[in-house]
């Protein structure tokens, strides 16, 4: 099936997780990052030995460690309020009405359910409405957005409404292509398998519009 046809086949309400903020306890923030690598550390290393592994192994023993520092500072960077990204916008000074395509931007992120990696990629666009924003704020929005437990559905949902708000425009879509490990390498272990999912606000609702911003993802870009 090819890609329009699978957004197409896309329901407003069947996709949308039910809420489109990450859920985050009101406490989230009271601990320092370094004490939640010290109690992820402990937590890890009780994982670990419960598993029945040897803690005290060279290989093993910094372990906890190394999961406790990537979990707060890499990979769920994205829960941090003063990680997120300033996308400033400009003035569209070239007076360029059509719209902005960034395709193609890499995203790791991690499924909510099973912990396990999400791969894919990520393809954005807008229609000025008199601003304009820095090209690697996109890749970087996107970024922020992913480094935290997701459900696809809800990241497509919050790197729209964030551009949406950044530029001051509901015309603002975005289409995410991804692999689930959680499906490629555990349970069903479908590897050719990936989940398309995509999110169309305001101009990008009209299907001529929609169809003009999917033939531009679908073009090769060869250097």
């Amino acid at each position: 099936m090819k890609i329009e046809d699978l957004i197409n086949d896309i329901d407003d309400n069947d996709h949308l997780s039910s809420n489109e903020q990450t859920p985050l306890r009101p406490d989230a923030f009271e601990k320092t990052d370094a004490e939640k690598i010290e109690i992820i550390k402990k937590d890890m290393h009780h994982i670990l030995e419960t598993l029945g592994m040897d803690m005290t192994d060279d290989s093993l023993k910094g372990t906890p460690n190394r999961v406790a520092k990537m979990f707060v500072k890499e990979i769920f960077g994205g829960l941090r309020p003063d990680a997120k990204p300033t996308a400033s916008t400009f003035e569209n000074k070239y007076k360029y009405g059509e719209m902005l395509v960034e395709k193609n931007i890499v995203l790791y992120s991690t499924c909510e359910h099973h912990l396990l990696p999400i791969v894919g990629r990520a393809h954005v666009a807008y229609i000025s409405n008199g601003s304009v924003v820095g090209l690697s704020k996109m890749n970087r929005i996107v970024d922020y957005y992913a480094k935290r437990p997701q459900v696809q559905e809800r990241l497509n949902i919050q790197i729209v409404r964030e551009l949406q708000q950044v530029m001051n425009t509901e015309d603002v879509a975005c289409v995410i292509d991804a692999k689930h490990l959680c499906v490629n390498s555990r349970g069903i272990r479908d590897i050719e398998s990936s989940t398309v999912t995509g999110e169309f606000g305001g101009a990008f609702k009209d299907p001529a519009v929609r169809r003009e911003f999917l033939d531009y993802i679908k073009m090769e870009t060869k250097f």
